[in-house]
């Protein structure tokens, strides 16, 4: 039995899905994976069945109904880990824009190093982003710079989510009580651990814009990071 889950949400990922299963499963360090499809049209969830004899009792799905958001999706997923025994629960894209051989050394920083959530980070050294247009650079590396001044976190990246959670983390923030479901559940997560004084870490990372299937960014997304971030400092004013 594995101590650590990877936790990957899907929708229609049937091009990415298997290739990134079996990243994970070619690491090292053993790592389980769930996968949290949100009923594809493409069938990534038949996909992941097709595998699941092979990585028998290592690969796990969790389909939901539709789309809800890829905050619900990890917090689905999240609850479904705490359910078990797992001490260490990550965050990764399945369009391996997160690269699988950095997560040894996310847990590294939490299992053996101190640390309370380790982050994947695409500005602790600088910028380390490959195949971005320089309009997305900017604004990426902008609301990173904007959550710091209105949250007073350290956190450079704090959009990101390539992460790893010791399970005391997820067991002291309230899920039920997650606002966000965009990039401003990444900073809400974050935000709220912070508040609760557990060690965040940043693990330098290259971050690869994904080369297959489409990307789910969109307009109201960006607003929501933007508008829910001044909503999460005000409402820490008035909290214990």
């Amino acid at each position: 039995m594995s101590d650590a889950i990877v936790i990957i949400p899907t929708y229609n990922e049937i091009e990415n899905v298997e290739s990134i299963i079996r990243a994970v499963f070619s690491q090292q360090k053993e790592f389980h994976v769930l996968i949290v499809d949100d009923n594809s049209p493409d069938k990534t969830s038949e996909v992941v069945k097709g595998l699941q004899e092979e990585f028998k009792g290592r690969l796990f799905l969790l389909e939901r109904n539709k789309k809800s958001g890829l905050g619900t999706a990890y917090i689905a997923g999240f609850e479904w880990a705490l359910e078990r025994s797992y001490q260490y629960i990550f965050e990764m894209d399945a369009d391996f824009s997160h690269n699988p051989d950095d997560l040894s050394r996310l847990y590294s920083a939490c299992a053996l190093d101190g640390a309370d959530i380790s982050v994947g980070s695409r500005y602790v050294k600088g910028i380390t982003v490959v195949n971005w247009p320089m309009s997305r650079i900017i604004l990426s590396y902008g609301a990173s710079r904007y959550v710091r001044l209105i949250t007073r976190m350290t956190v450079k990246d704090s959009t990101a989510g390539f992460v790893c959670y010791k399970r005391a983390v997820l067991e002291a923030i309230n899920l039920k009580k997650i606002e966000f479901v965009g990039y401003a559940f990444q900073i809400e997560m974050k935000f709220k651990a912070h508040k609760k004084g557990f060690k965040i870490v940043e693990i330098p990372v290259i971050f690869k814009d994904r080369t297959k299937g489409k990307s789910k960014m969109s307009g109201s997304i960006i607003t929501e990071a933007i508008f829910g971030v001044i909503s999460l400092k005000i409402k820490s004013l008035f909290s214990k």
